[in-house]
């Protein structure tokens, strides 16, 4: 009797869905009837639909995806310019928060709180402690704007803890990470993302660059994975000229839109730009749009070739959809997106490796290029490939002469950052003392034996064997590394760029070709401009 009230329960419920037609969507919703009335246990309706959710998008494409309400926020917080918080930029030391720099004008700088301070607690919440990571530390830290954050906060030499009340604010996120002068007439800007400010912080360090003489600009997109398209043309648009198309996405469904440049650009020196596997997405449009209008020299690896456009779809609960809506193009018409299957994102995610085996990271002659894939730049009709991604005018091969295990241990366990933490915060006096400025520090800062052995020293404690044969193999690169990193501590980000491009082979490239006129106009003729 149970078993045909329970077929007669089910035929009533599959009727209305049979007697019309049986379309996708009304099985997709049959099938969540059926599991919500019939399944044996109590069942978490959100988390079905959410896998639900998930399971189809997998089979779309890499880069439509679901992101929780706190993956979202994660996801868009770097982008948006600016967070809320106390103002610090820290480091884990041995469980312990130690405070790297205040930023600028930031709720904390204001009231004191200094590099080489140490957090102790926040609102009587313990901060130290083993396992604790970056993400749980700023949990406790961040919080709504005007909210306090009632801190304990151990300084050297201060037998006692102070104690602050730190009202917490908007604070902003740099995407220009370094700005410098490669030599008198060069200068240089680093780029890890396009957010919301990106095109500010560029048109700044330009006008920075140029009262210290610039006519000439290396760009750095290496690492850069992209972020927010319009950011990506606005930049484009400070070299090009008005009319110059930057980028067009097209679609069956939503047709084509054309982004061209909507004045001309007001900077007309030599252009440079550095790219690598890791340079993705909006750093492909800008890189791009100046390799395919003949404005700029592309110097390093093919990037990553993520030429997908996502546009989000947000949920009352604050979770959303990334839903690929179209491709991008270069001017040229290449398509920067790389080959993928539908639903294969396990091989999609292995193709970096895959270059590398390949030895495509190597040799520009391991990329091969189909005839049918061959287009031509717009004003010099110099012919350049699609395929996915953007291959560099001067590729530079990958440097493994100072890689080594003992030098992969002692980054991936934390000695090389503990080690010039703790050096600057003994040192900090003295060291501020010699070198009142990064160009002092730059110029008269050597790594002596001693902090050598003081490194080997601390991956002992790491757990890093000692390894005579790799220390000396990685050593130079060692030295440029930890020169850097005291040189951020004591001053900023740029000092650490400055140091370590060094031993950047693409970067090297990049000032040989930017200050070799001859060599620049081999690539690029001046009647390209």
């Amino acid at each position: 009797m149970k078993r045909l009230l329970l077929t007669l329960t089910l035929s009533f419920i599959l009727v209305p869905f049979l007697s019309a037609q049986f379309t996708p969507e009304r099985k997709l919703r049959l099938a969540e009837q059926l599991i919500e009335n019939y399944y044996v246990d109590t069942i978490d309706t959100a988390k079905v639909v959410q896998e639900a959710i998930i399971g189809m998008l997998k089979t779309l494409d890499p880069h439509s995806t679901y992101t929780t309400p706190e993956e979202t926020k994660e996801l868009t917080e770097p982008l948006n310019g600016n967070f809320s918080g106390i103002g610090i930029r820290f480091q884990m030391v041995q469980d312990t928060l130690y405070i790297i720099e205040s930023v600028s004008n930031g709720p904390s700088e204001k009231l004191g709180i200094q590099a080489g301070d140490r957090i102790i607690s926040c609102n009587d919440t313990i901060i130290s402690g083993v396992g604790k990571k970056n993400n749980d530390i700023l949990k406790i830290l961040r919080g709504p704007k005007g909210t306090i954050a009632n801190l304990k906060v151990k300084r050297k030499n201060v037998p006692q803890l102070l104690e602050f009340r730190v009202v917490r604010d908007d604070i902003p996120i740099y995407s220009v990470d370094g700005a410098f002068m490669a030599n008198d007439s060069v200068g240089y800007i680093s780029i890890s993302r396009f957010a919301e400010s990106t095109t500010e912080e560029v048109k700044s360090a330009m006008k920075d660059l140029r009262k210290q003489g610039m006519r000439h600009l290396i760009i750095n997109l290496t690492d850069n994975g992209g972020g927010y398209l319009k950011q990506a043309i606005d930049v484009a648009n400070i070299f090009l000229k008005k009319g110059d198309m930057i980028v067009y996405t097209d679609s069956p469904k939503n047709g084509k839109s054309i982004y061209d440049a909507t004045s001309n650009g007001n900077f007309n020196g030599r252009v440079v730009v550095m790219v690598n596997q890791f340079s993705a997405s909006a750093s492909e449009i800008l890189s791009g749009a100046l390799q395919d209008n003949d404005r700029g020299v592309i110097v390093g690896r093919r990037t990553f070739g993520k030429g997908l456009v996502q546009r989000p779809f947000p949920f009352p609960d604050g979770s959303m959809i990334r839903l690929t809506v179209s491709r991008y193009h270069t001017p040229s018409g290449r398509c920067i997106q790389k080959p993928y299957a539908d639903g294969e994102d396990e091989n999609y995610q292995l193709d970096i490796l895959n270059r590398y085996k390949s030895g495509e990271f190597n040799s520009a002659d391991s990329i091969h290029f189909a005839d049918s894939l061959l287009y031509h730049t717009i004003r010099l009709q110099r012919p350049v490939y699609g395929g996915g991604g953007i291959m560099p005018d001067r590729f530079v091969p990958i440097d493994t002469t100072y890689y080594s295990p003992y030098y992969r241990d002692l980054v991936a366990r934390g000695a090389m950052n503990n080690f010039s933490v703790n050096y600057v915060d003994k040192n900090r006096k003295e060291l501020m003392a010699a070198y009142p400025n990064a160009d002092s520090f730059i110029a008269g800062f050597t790594i002596t034996p001693e902090i050598m052995q003081g490194l080997i020293d601390e991956g002992e404690k790491e757990k890093v064997t000692y390894n005579e044969e790799e220390f000396s193999r990685s050593k130079a690169y060692l030295e440029a590394i930890l020169k850097g990193l005291i040189g951020r501590d004591l001053y900023d980000q740029s000092v650490y760029y400055r140091v370590v491009n060094t031993l950047d082979p693409i970067y090297n490239s990049a000032v040989e070709i930017i200050t070799t006129p001859s060599l620049y106009h081999s690539i690029l003729p001046a009647k390209a401009k």
